[in-house]
């Protein structure tokens, strides 16, 4: 089975429909038989125990090279953006819409 890793806007907008929209992307994944990763679920982790962006982003970075592929949801995120040039450099398709991704990677 596929990993797949979601990169996403988080802080510009409502970071709960954020979160919401990530999740709502990796069960259409699920259901297409990939297994998703949701970065934005240390959302709930940083309620609890909280840490700083740096520790977040490398805790991301540290996962992303064990995807098969990146989905990149819409809207403008500089952390995003940096997720989709690292899955770049290390040869990881990027993908923008979940059924584009279910066609190149199915």
């Amino acid at each position: 089975m596929k990993r797949i890793y979601i990169a996403s806007p988080f802080t510009i907008g409502d970071p709960a429909a954020n979160v919401l929209r990530q999740i709502d992307a990796g069960e259409a994944l699920i259901n297409a038989g990939f297994y998703p990763y949701l970065p934005l679920l240390s959302h709930y982790h940083h309620i609890v125990h909280p840490h700083s962006y740096e520790t977040w982003t490398r805790l991301d970075d540290a996962w992303l090279p064990s995807c098969h592929a990146l989905l990149r949801l819409p809207g403008e995120s500089k952390g995003a953006d940096e997720e989709v040039a690292l899955a770049r450099e290390l040869g990881i398709p990027v993908f923008y819409s979940v059924g584009e991704l279910v066609e190149g990677m199915g």
